[in-house]
């Protein structure tokens, strides 16, 4: 652990700047990383110690599966990209650091990662009472497992949309264009990270930047000079400094071959943007 800590502090981590190769090593030292695969062995070693039948603990992983993109989509569509956070002093800094400081610059890795302080408890009080309620305790450790496990594929799979790096796989290369879009065009819309399921279902889907006009708050999520005068936690937090045109540190993908719309690397910004 005192490797990880070290490893991490004081250093800036450019996901414009890294290779694949480095994202993975940056990726398995994360302190949160590592605490969501440490818990969810042992989740699963409780699941399967204390389990007295296969089927309720294998339908309660299951269930966490697949309630899990429901629940990042409503929290990233209400809770992050909501304005209400930011309005009070005492939750100002939770809002900069979960979102705020992600969409101010998409390629610093070390606010890519969700703050473990937020994550944690919102993954326990999701996947603890559905897999009690499936079939008792270990259903309750196999569905929090699930939970911390599907975490991390979605924690991997933001880093990869960010990285500047061109995906083979057309899956990894449809979600990092979806995604960048909703960084550098709109982000009023492709709320999901691996599953877009639900902005299909609830209106908020775009397949290319063509279909949706360029939204003027897409890098200040709407803390704009007027409400960072009226409500000024923020700010001061960010030592007096807001982008509204996008970080400083956008470059063009030198190792990534361009996507659709010009969303291929992460330096990219999709054309017309």
């Amino acid at each position: 652990m005192a490797f990880v800590i070290e490893h991490w502090k004081g250093r800036a981590h450019d996901l414009g700047r890294m290779s694949l190769k480095d994202l993975v090593k940056n990726y398995f030292t994360y302190p949160a990383i590592v605490a969501y695969l440490a818990l969810g062995v042992v989740a699963a070693g409780f699941a399967v110690y204390t389990a007295k039948a296969f089927w309720p603990v294998a339908l309660a992983a299951l269930a966490a599966v697949l309630i899990y993109p429901l629940i990042w989509y409503l929290l990233h569509r209400y809770v992050l990209h909501g304005r209400y956070l930011y309005k009070n002093r005492f939750t100002a800094g939770v809002w900069k650091r979960i979102h705020f400081d992600h969409h101010q610059d998409p390629h610093d890795l070390r606010v890519l990662f969700g703050a473990l302080y937020t994550t944690l408890p919102t993954i326990v009080a999701v996947t603890l009472p559905l897999g009690y309620l499936i079939g008792g305790s270990a259903a309750a450790g196999a569905a929090l497992a699930s939970g911390l496990f599907t975490t991390c594929v979605y924690e991997f799979c933001h880093c990869v949309q960010h990285l500047n790096f061109q995906p083979k796989s057309k899956f990894l290369q449809r979600i990092k264009r979806l995604h960048l879009a909703h960084h550098f065009h709109n982000e009023a819309g492709n709320y999901g990270i691996t599953n877009f399921l639900w902005d299909r279902v609830l209106s908020t889907y775009y397949a290319s930047p063509k279909e949706v006009a360029k939204s003027p708050t897409v890098f200040n999520l709407g803390y704009t000079a007027d409400e960072a005068e009226r409500y000024p936690w923020v700010l001061e937090l960010s030592g007096g400094e807001r982008r509204d045109d996008g970080p400083k540190s956008i470059r063009p993908s030198r190792r990534a071959n361009s996507g659709a719309d010009g969303l291929g690397g992460a330096g990219a910004s999709p054309s017309g943007a």
